[in-house]
C-alpha cells in the first residue's frame, strides 16, 4: 500500500514573528501620538476608556521605567482596538485628512454664499432643516455690518462656527445629544 504525501500549501494566514513585531511596534507608535494629544483632545478620540485611562497615567508618571512600562501596557491594550479610527482621527487633527479639508472648504462656501446673498439661507434651511435661524440671521447681519466698517471679524467667525455646528463633518467625531433633545424624548 502506497501513500502518496502531498506537498505542504503555505498557509497565507501564518505571519511571520518578524511582522507581527512590526505591527507591535506601530500600534505602539499610535500610542505614543496619543500619549502627545492634549487631554482635551483625548476625550475626542474614538478609544476605549481602559486605553484612554493608560494615556493619561503614563502623562502623570516620571520615571523613566515606569514610562517604559506604561508605553508598553498601551501597545498591549492597542492590540485589541481597530487603528484605523485613530489613525483617521489623528490624520484630521494633523490638517492630513482630505476629507476633512473638503468639509472646511464646503463650509466657507456656504459662509461666502450667506453673506453675498439673502437667498443662500432659505437654501441652507432646505438642506437642514431645524436650525436655530435667528441667531444666523443675526451673525449674518453683523459680519456684513463688520466687513462694511472694516472691524475686527468677530461676528464673522461666529457664522463659521455655527455653520460647524449645523453641517456635520463626513466620518468626523460624534458631537454628544444636546440637552433639549433629551426633554423632547422624555416628553
Amino acid at each position: 500500500m502506497t501513500t502518496s504525501i502531498q506537498p505542504r500549501q503555505p498557509d497565507e494566514t501564518l505571519v511571520s514573528k518578524s511582522q507581527k513585531k512590526r505591527e507591535m511596534d506601530a500600534l505602539q507608535d499610535l500610542g505614543k501620538a496619543l500619549i502627545g494629544l492634549s487631554n482635551d483632545t483625548l476625550k475626542t478620540m474614538p478609544i476605549p476608556d481602559a486605553l484612554r485611562e493608560a494615556v493619561l497615567e503614563h502623562k502623570r508618571l516620571n520615571a523613566h521605567g515606569a514610562l517604559r512600562r506604561q508605553l508598553q501596557y498601551i501597545g498591549k491594550l492597542m492590540r485589541n482596538v481597530d487603528p484605523a479610527p485613530i489613525e483617521a482621527r489623528l490624520a484630521v487633527l494633523r490638517g492630513e485628512s482630505d476629507q476633512h479639508t473638503g468639509w472646511m472648504h464646503r463650509l466657507e462656501r456656504w459662509r461666502e454664499r450667506l453673506l453675498a446673498e439673502d437667498k443662500a439661507l432659505d437654501a441652507l434651511l432646505a438642506e437642514y432643516p431645524g436650525i436655530d435661524v435667528q441667531t444666523l440671521r443675526t451673525q449674518i447681519r453683523n459680519a456684513r455690518r463688520e466687513q462694511a466698517d472694516n472691524k475686527p471679524p468677530k461676528a464673522f467667525r461666529m457664522v463659521f462656527k455655527l455653520l460647524k455646528d449645523i453641517i456635520p463633518e463626513p466620518g468626523g467625531p460624534v458631537k454628544p445629544a444636546r440637552p433639549e433633545d433629551d426633554d423632547e424624548d422624555a416628553a
